[in-house]
């Protein structure tokens, strides 16, 4: 399992996210962030994007991973499904991220903001753990 929505409710969304590494982790960490904004499934990945982000522990940069993603949607209004980690420290990743341009038939919810609320992120005996909740 990659990842699972736990709570939606009115002003939120929290969800659970899972991988065995920290590549695989945030992979789906923005791939569950998507399956909220968007119709991940139907989003062809037709054009790439290069992000690189930064944080001062791994806690920290999966949070701003997830927040420049929210803001690729309106500055390059784009929808985005694929994400692949090209490399990454406690302190810093690359990307790439493949989407196609947004469209009224794929949207999903309006995603504001990630917050701090029960916001974590843990190493387990399988691999990484993360709760995340988005204000919506």
């Amino acid at each position: 399992m990659k990842y699972k929505i736990l709570d939606k409710i009115t002003s939120d969304i929290m969800f659970e996210v899972y991988g065995k590494n920290e590549k695989e982790l945030f992979s789906n960490a923005a791939e569950a962030l998507f399956s909220v904004i968007c119709e991940i499934k139907e989003v062809k990945p037709e054009d790439r994007i290069e992000v690189k982000v930064k944080g001062k522990d791994l806690k920290d940069l999966l949070y701003n991973w997830l927040e420049n993603l929210i803001g690729l949607v309106d500055i390059k209004e784009m929808f985005l499904s694929k994400f692949i980690i090209k490399e990454i420290s406690d302190k810093e990743l690359k990307a790439e991220c493949y989407g196609e341009p947004l469209s009224k038939k794929k949207s999903g919810t309006v995603v504001k903001a990630v917050t701090y609320y029960k916001f974590d992120l843990d190493k387990t005996k399988q691999g990484y753990k993360a709760l995340v909740s988005l204000d919506i």
